[in-house]
């Protein structure tokens, strides 16, 4: 018989360091993916990218794509 465990769903959402640490940026606000590449040392783009979009998949975060140059406030 399996039981449904708040922690275990949690655990196998954020199974790797780099969706931890994602989610420890984008807790702060909503983050571009330059910005978040920046701030965690040691994730590649490649790697970065696939845990963005299993991390969409599973409904933990939004993607929001904006066209055109960035501009600084």
């Amino acid at each position: 018989m399996q039981t449904h465990c708040p922690v275990h769903t949690t655990i196998n959402l954020i199974d790797s360091k780099w969706k931890i640490l994602i989610l420890r940026d984008i807790l702060q606000g909503p983050q571009r993916f330059g910005v978040l590449k920046r701030s965690i040392t040691g994730v590649s783009s490649k790697m970065l990218s696939q845990s963005l979009r299993e991390m969409e998949k599973d409904g933990l975060i939004n993607r929001t794509v904006f066209f055109g140059n960035a501009t600084a406030c």
